[in-house]
């Protein structure tokens, strides 16, 4: 049975799976910020445990394939190299779960954060979706709605 596992998560499988495994945590974070499902799903350890799952999986299909580990230090040394470790699809698949967690948990962070300044969620939309598609532009507009509803300006909180 384990073999039939292993041979149906291909690298590409894999990547449909965690594409598709996170819009509902998403889908939850936009239009149902305040539920308790939000809470005890999104917001929680919960997607994380289920995407490190496919990160340790990822990284042991890659040592199965005698993946060079030590050449990830490579994206230190410039651009090119950067460019060259993103042709390997292990490489890239790894990022993209990495990618994928960093924006969700920023989504939670973000549906908490607002719950304390009882910001519109209406209004909360906007930076959630510019978040999943773009990142850090996201945050930034959260950022700026943030301070009129906080009415102060923290660089830290």
């Amino acid at each position: 049975m384990i073999e039939q596992i292993y041979t149906f998560f291909t690298i590409d499988m894999l990547y449909y799976w965690v594409n598709l495994g996170v819009l509902p945590f998403w889908l939850i974070l936009i239009f149902f910020p305040t539920s308790s499902l939000c809470r005890y799903f999104v917001t929680s350890i919960f997607p994380f445990i289920i995407l490190s799952g496919a990160y340790i999986f990822l990284l042991y299909k890659s040592y199965l394939s005698s993946y060079d580990f030590d050449g990830n230090f490579n994206l230190y040394m410039g651009i090119d190299e950067t460019k060259d470790l993103f042709s390997n699809k292990n490489f890239l698949m790894m990022f993209w779960i990495h990618f994928i967690s960093i924006n969700l948990f920023t989504g939670g962070w973000i549906i908490k954060d607002s719950q304390k300044f009882m910001i519109n969620k209406f209004l909360l939309s906007i930076p959630l979706i510019i978040l999943y598609l773009i990142g850090p532009l996201g945050l930034l507009i959260y950022w700026v709605i943030r301070i009129f509803y906080a009415k102060n300006i923290s660089l830290y909180d």
